[in-house]
């Protein structure tokens, strides 16, 4: 008899313990082995701290907040870009067992007031503005309907001043930290809803300390790291992959910009010597395609992380190449599972890095299933993945039934991505299950024809969608932005650029040139929205489901 299938299942070993801690009491034991060094460094501001001085202005923030009566399980909102502030406002709260409540910094007041409201957030600390977002002025608007909310803080204002210049009271925090538990809730993220309001991911001390110290581990950090973070703290990409991961090893954040840009992002990493930087597959190719990139002395960096969106192949090879990234990891994850589950390694080998998201994390489990019937597929054939283990959230905040759409009974978390895990374990995402198109039959994922575009030497990058077609259901449109001085694209130029390469049903039947992409703030595109543009410019309408 033929030997049965290997199933699509996988889980991480490690000899390295998972941790107990609550996030404050980790940040002490850093700071007592590492006090001496560089915690936190901002370019804009030019202000910098050591681990030490970094704890005390912690802890004076939490006895600031504990003075306004902030306490265990209250709710603290963060409305703001990249600053020390953010990172300060993110251990202080931990400290008390506060649960910190990200908003996205893109929010305008009708997203404000859902969340202020669905997380009841107490005490919101705010920029006062950012770019062409006036926050003192959407707050004002919004918090006659927010009942929860007692108090608005202002970065940078004289209540700020106040509040963290309180006299740290160690009595008072030594209490409140005996008061907590790894397993309490300690954040609320929200993800981006496709439809309707996002949900709130809540996730607890657990969760985010230890998967932000094992992509540290993975990627070899130690107290002489230097990570260079230019994603938005707001996410979980900034906070735990960056924030967590950086103080789990005693290395150093470096703040390059309040929100990114390319040239202050390579300035940080010349100035601040950084061994590591993280990005979004679009930060990199901006970086690269700097006019001045190669004047830039990188020669410091040795590894970082791309995640956030597919990672284009020949984007990754130039940040090996161009950037010195011998060791740069790919990681793939979601907000509900704080966020990473699977990794490359530093010694897999530049194909496995630019094909795959890399194998299943140190204690967690990693499946890829039938969407339809649930079952677990043999090895090398899709489905779609699912996650389970220390990382997947407590839930979603107050919804219930959301939350068991998401997680199901055996804890497994799905993820709504279709992928596919070869013989050794290395997981390859093919795309969403709601990106997938069918035309007249054919199951197409649009990840297969992005990769192919990007072999066309005009293209900088390529986004594949789904439109309407009356014909074949659907029939697929590209999105692409050119290189500086290249003449746009035509769709008949695309099929001949295709032709012999990809299948017939393959080949966009529509090309679309653009500037840029719809984006979310963390960097991936909207594909949703990319949608409803192109059924507006091309007269198209969805056949109804009903």
């Amino acid at each position: 008899m033929p030997s049965p299938a290997v199933p699509s299942y996988a889980s991480g070993t490690s000899d390295v313990p998972l941790l107990g801690d609550t996030i404050g009491a980790n940040l002490d034991r850093t700071v007592a082995a590492h006090g001496e060094r560089d915690a936190l460094v901002d370019l804009p501001s030019g202000r910098r701290w050591t681990y030490r001085e970094f704890q005390a202005d912690v802890d004076a923030l939490a006895s600031g907040l504990l003075a306004k009566g902030v306490g265990k399980g209250d709710r603290v909102g963060i409305w703001s870009p990249n600053c020390p502030e953010w990172t300060l406002t993110q251990y202080a709260t931990a400290k008390l067992g506060a649960i910190l409540v990200n908003i996205n910094p893109a929010y305008r007041s009708h997203e404000l007031e859902y969340v202020l409201n669905q997380a009841g957030i107490r005490l919101l600390v705010s920029a006062e503005s950012f770019k062409t977002s006036d926050y003192a002025a959407m707050i004002a608007e919004v918090r006659p309907r927010c009942s929860a909310l007692t108090d608005v803080v202002f970065i940078g204002g004289a209540e700020w001043t106040e509040l963290a210049a309180t006299p740290a009271d160690a009595a008072a925090l030594a209490a409140a930290a005996a008061e907590l538990s790894a397993d309490d809730p300690i954040n609320i993220q929200y993800t981006s809803g496709t439809t309707g309001f996002p949900k709130g991911a809540t996730l607890s001390h657990h969760n985010i300390l230890n998967n932000g110290f094992s992509v540290g581990e993975l990627c070899n950090y130690t107290e002489a790291d230097r990570i260079c973070i230019p994603v938005p703290f707001y996410h979980c990409f900034g906070m735990v992959m960056g924030n967590l991961a950086a103080t789990t090893h005693g290395a150093c954040m470096v703040i390059p910009a309040p929100g990114f840009d390319p040239k202050s992002t390579l300035d940080a990493v010349q100035a601040e010597r950084c061994t590591s930087l993280y990005g979004v597959p679009t930060m990199f190719i901006a970086e690269l395609a700097e006019p001045e990139f190669d004047s830039y002395d990188l020669s410091t960096l040795r590894t970082g992380i791309m995640a956030g969106s597919p990672c284009p192949v020949e984007v990754m090879k130039q940040v090996i190449e161009r950037m010195g990234m011998t060791e740069v990891s790919i990681c793939y994850g979601m907000t509900e599972t704080s966020p990473v589950s699977t990794q490359t390694r530093a010694d897999d080998s530049i194909e496995r890095r630019v094909s795959t998201v890399g194998r299943v994390g140190p204690h967690l489990e990693v499946k890829i299933v039938d969407p339809a019937t649930g079952r677990t597929v043999p090895r090398g054939e899709p489905g779609e993945l699912c996650t389970r283990g220390y990382s997947v959230m407590l839930g979603y905040w107050e919804e219930p039934d959301k939350t068991a759409e998401a997680i199901d009974a055996a804890r497994w978390m799905h993820t709504g991505d279709l992928g596919v895990m070869d013989d050794e374990g290395y997981v390859n995402i093919t795309g969403r299950i709601k990106d997938m198109v069918i035309r007249g039959g054919e199951n197409i994922y649009p990840r297969e024809i992005e990769e192919f575009l990007y072999t066309h030497p005009d293209i900088l990058d390529a986004q594949v969608i789904g439109v309407p077609d009356d014909r074949y259901g659907e029939e697929l449109m590209a999105w692409v932005r050119m290189r500086e001085g290249a003449e746009p694209l035509t769709a008949e130029a695309l099929r001949e650029f295709c032709s012999g390469k990809l299948a017939h049903y393959k080949v966009p039947r529509y090309v679309h040139v653009v500037d840029e992409f719809p984006m979310t703030v963390t960097g991936k595109v909207r594909k949703v929205e990319m949608r409803e543009t192109a059924e507006g410019l091309l007269g198209l309408k969805r056949p109804s489901t009903a």
